[in-house]
């Protein structure tokens, strides 16, 4: 059995709560991602935004701009989710897959201890998908091979 600890990103991107929309875009862009943990000052876990919740929460650039809501005047703790579903890195990979795909989340923060140690995220378990395809794909005996020594 794998647990999470095994493939969770443990470099993870954070904002602090006074962080705002605009700051969580900017991140998310830069860092390629979709998850963004809200962490206090003691990296304990208390929130979480994602790329979705962002557009959400900002204003469409149709309106005029006296009557427009500016994403960095909206902060995170204005934003995020705080009901946030949370493992720990002793979880097995196979509970987190089918947690994720049960409740159909992008990611799992993975909390020790009351603080935030990793994440995983959908991503990842693609990844583990085509490496297990990988390996499948090199056992397997090659069809030609067989045909050759047959012959």
């Amino acid at each position: 059995m794998f647990n999470i600890d095994t493939i969770m990103t443990t470099d993870v991107v954070t904002v602090p709560p006074t962080a705002s929309l605009a700051d969580a875009r900017e991140l998310m862009h830069e860092h390629r991602i979709h998850h963004l943990p809200v962490v206090n000052a003691d990296h304990a876990l208390i929130g979480l935004v994602t790329l979705t919740d962002v557009l959400a929460a900002s204003d469409s650039s149709l309106r005029n701009d006296d009557s427009r809501i500016h994403a960095a005047d909206i902060t995170l703790a204005e934003a995020m989710v705080t009901d946030v579903a949370t493992v720990s890195s002793a979880a097995s990979v196979r509970q987190a897959a089918l947690f994720i795909e049960k409740h159909k989340i992008g990611c799992l923060p993975v909390v020790d201890n009351g603080k935030l140690t990793g994440i995983i995220t959908d991503s990842d378990f693609v990844a583990v998908a085509i490496n297990l395809l990988e390996q499948l794909e090199e056992s397997e005996p090659d069809d030609e091979l067989d045909e050759a020594e047959s012959a």
